[in-house]
C-alpha cells in the first residue's frame, strides 16, 4: 500500500511555497507528486524529463503529475505507470487548491474500486496563514473544514505576526481540531514529514503523550475515574457550528459493538462528522486499537505495539475518542454511546 499524504491550505496559505521547498529536499526523493498545473508551482529550474503529457521527473527524484481532470485518473495513471516499470514511488504528495474541501479526496482514496487496494490514507498536511487565519476561519467553511481535516498543521507566515497572534491563533485551531499537532513552516523538511504514512501519526515516538490526541487541554493527571464516562473536553466556533469534543471510558469495550454503533452513527451524521479519531482498550486484546475516521469513511484499525503513557495506568485500561463535527449536539453521540455500548455494563466489569 502506497501512503498518500493531502497538502491542504486555503489561498495564499503558503502550501505552494511549502511544497517548493519539500521538492527540493532529498527525503522527497522516491515520491510522486500530484499538482494542479506545473507552472503553478514553479517547477521549471527542476524539471529532468518529460516522461508523458501529464508527467515530469524532477532532478530530486521526485515524479510530479498534474491534475487536468479527477484525482482518481491521476493516481491510476501513476499505477498503471508504475506497475509497467516505468516510474517508481513510494509515496504520493496531493497539493489541492486553496479553496478545495479535502474529503472528498480522502474518500477517493477509500471509495474507488480499484485505488484503494493499492494507496492508503498517509496523513493531512494544513498550512494556516498565521496573519490572516482568524478572518479565514470566521469567514470561510472551507478553511475550516482543511483545518478539522489536519494531523499536522504548518503555520506559515510567523515571522509576520506578534507572538500574542500566534498563541491566539494556535488556541482557536485548537478548538477547531484538537487532534491536530503544530508546526511552523520554518522546521526542516524531515519534521515537517516525519511520521507520515499509514496512520503512522498514531505509533511514531513522539506520538506517545496522549496530548497528540486530544490536546493539551486535558488533564491527564487527574484522578482516574474508573466507573465514569466522561466529556473530556468541548470547544467551540460559534460562526460555523463546529463542535469538537472527546470521550473518555474506562475499562475494556466490546469491538464488535463499538463498530456497529460508529457505523451507524456515521451512515446517518457522516457528512457533518469531520473526524473521529481514538485510541481504545477493547476486550480480549492486551493492547490498545487506534481508529480513524473522516465523514462517513474508516479506515483499517491499527494495532498499536504500546499504550500510549497515562493509559494504562494500574491495570486500569481506558478509551480515548474525539470528534470534529458540525452543527451536530455532542449530547446526541453522548446519548447514543452509553445506551448502545451499555456503559453501566462496562462499569461493573472495570
Amino acid at each position: 500500500m502506497i501512503p498518500v499524504i493531502l497538502l491542504t491550505g486555503f489561498l495564499g496559505s503558503g502550501k505552494t511555497t511549502l511544497l517548493q521547498r519539500l521538492l527540493r529536499h532529498p527525503s522527497m526523493e522516491g515520491t510522486a507528486v500530484l499538482v494542479n498545473e506545473f507552472g503553478e508551482v514553479g517547477l521549471d529550474h527542476h524539471l529532468l524529463d518529460q516522461i508523458d503529457e501529464n508527467v515530469v521527473l524532477l532532478k530530486s527524484g521526485c515524479i510530479c503529475c498534474t491534475v487536468r481532470g479527477e484525482v482518481a485518473d491521476a493516481l491510476a495513471n501513476l499505477h498503471s505507470m508504475r506497475a509497467r516499470g516505468e516510474i517508481s514511488f513510494d509515496r504520493v504528495v496531493i497539493e489541492t487548491t486553496g479553496l478545495a474541501d479535502p474529503y472528498p479526496v480522502l474518500q477517493t482514496l477509500t471509495a474507488h474500486p480499484v485505488l484503494r487496494s493499492h494507496f492508503c490514507n498517509g496523513g493531512v498536511l494544513t498550512t494556516v496563514d498565521t496573519v490572516n487565519a482568524d478572518i479565514q476561519v470566521t469567514h470561510r467553511a472551507e478553511a475550516v473544514r482543511q483545518i478539522s481535516a489536519a494531523d499536522r498543521i504548518v503555520l506559515t507566515k510567523t515571522d509576520l505576526a506578534t507572538p500574542e497572534q500566534e498563541t491566539a491563533l494556535r488556541k482557536r485551531l485548537l478548538h477547531v481540531n484538537p487532534a491536530a499537532n503544530f508546526i511552523t513552516s520554518f522546521a526542516s523538511a524531515e519534521t515537517i514529514l516525519d511520521g507520515f504514512g499509514p496512520l503512522s501519526f498514531f505509533t511514531t515516538a513522539k506520538a506517545e503523550s496522549h496530548d497528540h490526541i486530544c490536546g493539551p487541554a486535558c488533564n491527564h493527571d487527574a484522578p482516574s475515574q474508573v466507573t465514569q464516562l466522561t466529556d473530556q473536553h468541548r470547544h467551540h466556533d460559534e460562526t460555523l457550528g463546529v463542535t469538537s469534543f472527546s470521550l473518555e471510558v474506562e475499562g475494556d469495550i466490546d469491538w464488535t459493538m463499538f463498530g456497529t454503533w460508529l457505523t451507524l452513527l456515521l451512515h446517518k451524521y457522516g457528512d457533518r462528522i469531520f473526524r473521529v479519531k481514538g485510541i481504545l482498550a477493547i476486550e480480549g486484546e492486551a493492547l490498545p486499537i487506534a481508529i480513524h475516521g473522516v465523514q462517513h469513511l474508516v479506515h483499517a484499525p491499527t494495532h498499536m505495539d504500546h499504550w500510549p503513557k497515562g493509559m494504562d495506568q494500574s491495570g486500569s485500561k481506558s478509551s480515548r475518542l474525539i470528534f470534529i463535527l458540525e452543527d451536530i449536539d455532542p449530547e446526541k453521540i453522548r446519548r447514543s454511546f452509553r445506551a448502545f455500548m451499555n456503559v453501566d455494563a462496562v462499569r461493573a466489569a472495570a
